[in-house]
């Protein structure tokens, strides 16, 4: 037990530090709060450092100090902590400040929990945990767009996690335990594998918001703040995409499961550039924008147990998205939900172009930057699961992608007299933010090889 708790310190100190950050909350003492999430964070982050290497499973092999648990650490606490201060920016002495942010840090939690299940309970506790607080998340303004929204996720999210929970009673009459470990019973018995895979498919496919489970995405994101919509964008995404990784390891070599994972692929990135393209509102173009990123990331999925790229190129790829990702909502948080706001903003304030046009052009792939590095990886991977074509269509998506993007970068050059072009009201910490996102996305792209040293 006593070393089962040691490889557990990082869920450990952050749980702490909610509890901490709460009791500073009731306290009414929100700037409290964050200094005790900021520092939580940073410690947990820097003990999750010696796990590296780790492959091993804790608690009777429920949860998991893998490759895919200890990176989802290094990535998502530090993109919590971003987040937190990105709403600091945005909300400060706004009512329930500090709840925000033991909001967001509880959700933070679910994420890993999902990525290191080893078990369907577990599963079903990360899904619980990190959806409860981003129901509230998104209502946090209290007008008529966010409580709609807030209504619309919390409904869509019972009604996909009631079906997963049934769907995983399948798995357990199937191979009599709750591990993962042991789906490899489920050899032989295709029906009962293929009922509790599209469970988990429609449960985790709907927090990482997959098409056809992608329908709450862009109304919450709208309706919740910029600093919540950038987060719930990235951490419950990859916390999802993970924990659906752990659980095809397992699955029957003799059942076509990959097939289906492309299909969903396919679906949701052709379907979010699709629905990007008509988009005014950059929130809710980035929300489609994610829903594609989505489905890039099933790419590595489908190689899962055939490539040993597929969890490098997952890490690699989690950790650019995380990066472009907070990058763009930080420029849209200074400038502006609409494309209106941001016509001419590339000639007015020449930085904030350029940051803005590299988070872009990142996400569509184009090198040196980490976009690219992310997909390039994914691709190989694709490629060595015999998922050519796969990769072809995620290739034609790329460049439709382009003219998503592009739908931003070129009002931000036009000569414009707007209001929305000038007199930005100076926002440091959401700069600062921006300028961190900034260097990893270079940063990612241009060393990559010194992440996959790491991973290997």
């Amino acid at each position: 037990m006593a070393s089962d708790l040691i490889l557990l310190i990082p869920e450990i100190i952050l749980l702490l530090s909610i509890v901490a950050a709460l009791v500073a909350e009731m306290l009414h003492l929100p700037r409290t709060a964050l200094v005790v999430m900021l520092a939580g964070l940073l410690v947990a982050t820097v003990l999750t450092l010696p796990l590296l290497g780790q492959d091993t499973g804790i608690f009777s092999g429920t949860y998991r100090i893998d490759t895919l648990s200890v990176w989802a650490k290094l990535i998502l606490l530090p993109a919590t902590a971003l987040a937190l201060i990105l709403a600091r920016a945005e909300l400060a002495d706004s009512d329930r400040e500090g709840t925000v942010y033991v909001l967001l840090s509880l959700v933070t939690l679910g994420s890993l929990v999902l990525a290191g299940a080893g078990d369907t309970m577990l599963l079903v506790l990360g899904v619980l945990m990190s959806g409860l607080g981003s129901f509230a998340l998104v209502a946090y303004p209290r007008n008529n767009i966010a409580t709609e929204a807030s209504m619309k996720f919390f409904v869509f999210a019972s009604v996909t996690g009631s079906v997963m929970i049934f769907g995983l009673s399948y798995w357990f009459g199937g191979t009599g335990s709750t591990l993962l470990s042991d789906l490899t019973r489920l050899e032989g018995k295709p029906l009962i594998a293929a009922v509790g895979l599209i469970a988990v498919i429609i449960g985790l496919g709907y927090k990482a918001s997959l098409v056809p489970f992608h329908f709450w995405a862009p109304d919450a994101y709208e309706g919740a703040p910029v600093s919540v919509a950038a987060y719930l964008s990235v951490v419950p995404k990859v916390g999802a995409i993970f924990a659906l990784a752990q659980v095809v390891r397992h699955l029957p070599v003799t059942m076509d499961w990959p097939l289906i994972i492309a299909v969903v692929s396919v679906l949701s990135m052709a379907y979010g550039y699709l629905a990007a393209l008509v988009q005014d509102n950059i929130v809710r173009l980035l929300a489609y924008s994610s829903i594609a990123q989505a489905g890039y990331f099933l790419l590595a999925m489908v190689a899962v147990g055939v490539s040993s790229l597929a969890f490098e190129s997952m890490v690699v790829f989690a950790a650019a998205y995380v990066a472009m990702n907070l990058g763009a909502f930080a420029v849209v948080m200074r400038v502006g939900r609409t494309l209106d706001a941001f016509s001419g903003i590339g000639r007015t304030n020449p930085v904030l172009g350029v940051a803005m046009v590299v988070f872009l052009l990142s996400l569509a792939g184009i090198p040196p930057l980490a976009g690219f590095v992310g997909k390039f990886l994914l691709f190989a991977a694709s490629i060595d699961a015999g998922f050519t074509w796969l990769v072809v269509v995620a290739i034609l998506n790329s460049v439709l992608s382009l003219a998503v993007y592009l739908r931003i970068v070129v009002p931000m050059y036009r000569q414009s007299d707007t209001v929305g072009a000038t007199g930005l009201t100076p926002m440091p910490l959401v700069t600062l933010v921006g300028a961190i996102a900034f260097a990893f996305t270079l940063g990612i792209g241009l060393a990559a090889q010194v992440l996959l040293n790491q991973l290997n």
